[in-house]
């Protein structure tokens, strides 16, 4: 698949968003690394290494998500979203396509779902596809501007690979969860205020999988009735599970500001000022990198 970068961004872009670091040109896509110690890099604090402190962020039991997913798996197979062959070998190659993978694609998944650091990507992928698919308003404002050339030239776009057919068949395309009037402007307003440390754009403008994935989230938890502030909760330590070593580098932070990371705002977490790239960079350089012992995904699947 071709694709590539927008000639000409729209007026106001660059007031609005920072350039999407996800765009992608000729065929590759980009997936940027924030993991690196900048050469200039003064560090004024240390890293906190212990087990218990990294347990505080990422627990190696997991994390209870507050949603089913039902049926949701089965429906993106159905309208060919996710093509379950492509989807099996890529998990093949990488070790393995466990029972529990496979049984969110055919069948219905009535239990809570449990993010861990093994499942995450896994999860990250199915999210992604959901939030691709599903049809939503958020999906028809900035990512479809002209300028673009269309809302195709996107890692979240150009990078989903495993559908049947384009990633632009089923762009917008699904009404496999619909939300009321209330439910979507929730999403709207929630969504503006997550950031991913992959690129310097809220969830409002999904153009990287994490983006995509994470709107997907936040549609599923406002169909189920969260609460907006357990939405913020949810959206933390699931951002944690994809990127663990920027979460642990803030937990840091924050630590050295006196503040446990059960105490901190998920809000503020998510913000631009700590969870978008420019955001985590201040931030980083004001901690030493953490050693994660967990893998941080990319921007493809």
């Amino acid at each position: 698949m071709e694709t590539h970068a927008p000639d000409k961004m729209p007026e106001g872009f660059i007031q609005k968003y920072s350039t999407p670091l996800s765009i992608i040109g000729a065929g590759i896509i980009i997936a940027v690394s924030l993991n690196g110690s900048p050469s200039n890099r003064t560090p004024n604090t240390a890293i906190t290494d212990s087990s218990a402190f990294q347990e505080s962020v990422l627990p190696a039991k997991g994390v209870i998500l507050p949603i089913t997913w039902g049926d949701l798996g089965a429906k993106l197979v159905e309208v060919g979203a996710i093509d379950t062959v492509k989807l099996e070998a890529l998990y093949k190659d990488r070790g393995g396509f466990p029972p529990e993978y496979q049984k969110l694609i055919e069948k219905n998944a009535n239990e809570k779902i449990v993010i861990t650091s093994q499942n995450s990507g896994y999860l990250l992928n199915l999210l992604w596809a959901l939030g691709l698919a599903n049809k939503n308003p958020i999906l028809e404002d900035e990512m479809m501007n002209p300028s673009y050339g269309g809302a195709g030239n996107f890692a979240s776009t150009g990078g989903w690979t495993l559908a049947k057919g384009s990633a632009m068949s089923h762009y917008n395309m699904h009404p496999l969860i619909v939300l009321t009037s209330e439910q979507q402007a929730l999403v709207d307003r929630v969504s503006r205020n997550i950031y991913r440390p992959c690129c310097g754009n809220s969830t409002h403008f999904p153009d990287c999988n994490h983006g995509m994935a994470m709107l997907g989230l936040l549609e599923l938890m406002a169909s189920q009735g969260v609460s907006e502030q357990d939405m913020y909760k949810t959206a933390l330590a699931v951002n944690s599970y994809w990127f663990p070593d920027t979460y642990l580098t803030i937990a840091t932070y924050m630590k050295n500001k006196g503040i446990a990371w059960k105490n901190v705002s998920p809000q503020e977490m998510l913000s631009a000022s700590y969870s978008s790239s420019s955001g985590y960079r201040d931030i980083s350089s004001k901690v030493i990198q953490p050693q994660s012992t967990q893998r941080g995904g990319g921007c493809s699947a």
